[in-house]
């Protein structure tokens, strides 16, 4: 049985949801949340395998929630749920840990898909971020002649939302070592923030699993 955690502050958004998740087999939803505090407690608790999160909740926001989500129960796939479909929301939602982005409007057609991509650990995002990477499809570059494996790596684990600290103890590196890589790794792409990162992770397939 696949476990679902729905947090959204409106009663009737969170029913709607239900009701869809709950008409495939073998999905449940587990647990509800009004904020993003309680998102973060139930997560934690419940450990779903997917968790939807709105992200204008109260005292939390979607991304807030999903990075501590991610940090205390990171098997867990995060789709951030929103009214605000825009490429900067989508990149932070990423950089987050989150691996789904769907505008509520597309929700009736979009949902089962997103969540069932989520189930089997791939990345789903349609709307301003799908643009975003269609428009950069012709900038696409062979990973394998620019990075090193073990500056690939580290991209990756940028991209999934991982920080230096975390990426040093997965990769058995030190602190320093892991930022050497990253500089490196920006510096050859030419590349100067962590949104760029994701943006290349995304288009070069980097995130797939």
């Amino acid at each position: 049985m696949k476990r679902i955690l729905i947090a959204d502050d409106h009663v009737t958004v969170r029913a709607g949801l239900r009701a869809i998740l709950e008409a495939r087999a073998g999905w449940e939803v587990v647990a509800e949340a009004c904020d993003g505090r309680e998102a973060v407690a139930v997560a934690t608790e419940k450990r779903p395998d997917v968790a939807i999160l709105d992200h204008s909740m109260p005292f939390m926001n979607g991304v807030d929630a999903t990075r501590c989500i991610k940090e205390h129960q990171p098997t867990t796939e995060v789709l951030i749920f929103t009214i605000h479909d825009t490429t900067e929301l989508a990149l932070l939602a990423f950089q987050a840990g989150a691996r789904a982005f769907l505008e509520k409007s597309n929700a009736n057609k979009m949902l089962l898909a997103a969540v069932e991509s989520l189930m089997a650990h791939k990345p789903f995002f349609f709307g301003a971020f799908s643009g975003e990477l269609q428009d950069g499809a012709t900038a696409k570059r062979d990973p394998s002649q620019i990075l090193t494996h073990r500056e690939e790596t580290v991209v990756t684990l940028v991209a999934q939302g991982y920080t230096n600290k975390h990426i040093s103890a997965m990769l058995n590196l030190s602190v320093k070592t892991t930022e050497t890589h990253r500089a490196a790794a920006m510096r050859k792409l030419n590349i100067n923030s962590t949104a760029g990162l994701v943006r290349y992770a995304v288009r070069n397939n980097y995130l797939k699993a």
